[in-house]
């Protein structure tokens, strides 16, 4: 064996200072006291309320959701609980105009930037009618395929700045997401072209059963933007506030035409990966459970309000009283839409059907008649 020649760099010197620079932001801690008081981004009372309300409704439809998929009324569900300030205060940072690219477990931001309650439960079921968009919602139906919505954002926000849009695309992937290839071909160019991305890794320690260390050696997931020459930022996800005000900067320095932006969130999702069998007993400890259940988001940021007067159990209470009501029309809304028919999804795959096609619908459309 060769000796080994004396370094004349210190490489791991470079890499520790490097990694150094990506500290956690953090505004609200466990008990939702302000440690920084510098960050604390300009929202009115009434917006603060309104991000509340908008999280305490997601743990709800989260809660039903669950239970309707275990009673054979949901297709695919990937629950969102402990997600809640990653999604929603990253999508409450954003205008109407801009365009949301999700991945499966993104449906809340969907909801919230304009899809109906209804359509998002067909969306579940495989049904064609979930997955159209209505008039003003600028987003793509969750995609399902890990990371190839990162390379997607990069030709949208390509294209908003062609267009000279004052707007931006903004996507997400959780932790093992952030170890694909299109995950790297998509931030490296969107970064080429300086195009108006936001790109938020949703770090929940998991993919599906496969812990965050065994993916990668890096020490954090937002040091990756280095790699492009974009600005990366790790973020407590479990914290509304911080969540928001690193996704306002970076919409902020997208429109002004500085490039995108990589934010990685510390959260964590207290569900299974999807409901189609993962059981996280397998692979996760109660005790890891029950740390992060201490750092529960809407807990969080319900200490926060209520130290300003700006929340109660009374108005809790309504907001969940609201959403059961809303969850229960509109499933029943989506029960009463006409089944996806064999025909359905010949007539919306092909403009010309090809021949062989052609002959096998009129089958199809005869048996359907019956």
């Amino acid at each position: 064996m060769a000796p080994k020649l004396k370094a004349q760099f210190d490489a791991e010197k470079v890499l520790k200072d490097t990694e150094s620079q990506f500290e956690m932001i953090q505004i609200l801690d466990e008990d939702g006291n302000v440690v920084n008081k510098d960050l604390v981004p300009d929202l009115s009372d009434e917006q603060l309320v309104e991000l509340m309300e908008r999280m305490v409704w997601t743990r709800i439809l989260d809660q039903r959701s669950i239970s309707l998929n275990r009673q054979g009324r949901l297709g695919f569900y990937a629950p969102t609980a402990g997600q809640e300030a990653s999604q929603l205060a990253s999508q409450y940072a954003l205008e109407q105009e801009d365009f949301i690219l999700p991945g499966y477990r993104d449906v809340p931001q969907l909801i919230w930037q304009g899809l109906p309650l209804t359509e998002a439960f067909l969306f579940s079921r495989g049904h064609f009618k979930g997955n159209r968009m209505p008039e003003g919602v600028n987003a793509l139906s969750p995609q399902i395929i890990i990371g190839a919505q990162y390379v997607q954002t990069a030709g949208v926000a390509l294209g908003l700045k062609k267009r000279g849009k004052q707007a931006v695309a903004i996507t997400y992937t959780g932790d093992g997401g952030s170890s694909q290839g299109d995950f790297y071909e998509g931030i490296n160019f969107a970064s080429a072209y300086k195009a108006p991305a936001i790109f938020v890794i949703q770090n929940n320690n998991y993919a599906i059963s496969t812990p965050r260390s065994k993916q990668t050696a890096a020490e954090t997931l937002a040091q990756k933007a280095i790699s492009v020459g974009i600005p990366g930022l790790q973020v407590d996800g479990m914290d509304a506030l911080a969540v928001y005000q690193a996704t306002k900067e970076a919409r902020d320095r997208a429109v002004n035409g500085e490039g995108p932006t990589l934010i990685e969130t510390i959260t964590y999702r207290y569900g299974p990966h999807t409901m189609a069998g993962d059981d996280p007993t397998k692979y996760r400890t109660s005790d890891e459970d029950s740390e992060w259940e201490k750092k529960d988001p809407l807990v969080r940021f319900r200490k926060y309000l209520e130290g300003k007067g700006l929340w109660t159990e009374e108005k809790e209470n309504e907001v969940i009283d609201r959403a059961k009501a809303e969850i229960k029309t509109a499933i029943k809304e989506a029960d009463n839409t006409e089944k996806q028919k064999v025909t359905d999804l010949m007539e919306n795959m092909y403009e010309a059907m090809p021949q062989h096609l052609a002959e096998q619908y009129e089958i199809y459309k005869e048996k359907e008649s019956k």
